[in-house]
């Protein structure tokens, strides 16, 4: 019914940039939070950025300055421009949604299967 696909990932050399991309389709009436997870090899899956429906944006620390991003609502995407990347960003990204499914609900979370981001020389 709702389904959350991710696209972009890809290798990567050290300092080069990337954009991944979310988009939602199925039966949604609306999107409330909007975000992007990843999860490197040996580590548990960790918040990279969040977007609220209106535009607020939240980064991780370790990737604030070098990430952006952004929300489509028509589109119902969003993207993750990562620029200056690190081996350390190497994970795979999951794109996460918190979506209603009809007017009178409240959001549930979806989830993609993720994208695999490796950045090495």
């Amino acid at each position: 019914q709702v389904q959350l696909v991710e696209s972009g990932g890809g290798l990567v050399q050290p300092g080069g940039s990337l954009r991944l991309s979310c988009a939602a389709s199925g039966s949604i009436f609306s999107i409330n939070d909007m975000g992007w997870y990843r999860q490197a090899p040996g580590k548990q899956r960790e918040l990279v950025a969040s977007i609220t429906s209106g535009g607020s944006t939240n980064y991780a620390d370790s990737v604030k300055g070098r990430f952006t991003i952004s929300r489509d609502n028509a589109k119902k995407t969003v993207d993750l421009q990562m620029n200056s990347l690190k081996p350390e960003d190497t994970a795979v990204y999951y794109c996460n949604a918190d979506i209603v499914r009809r007017w009178f609900s409240t959001g549930s979370p979806y989830w993609g299967k993720g994208t695999l981001v490796t950045v090495s020389s």
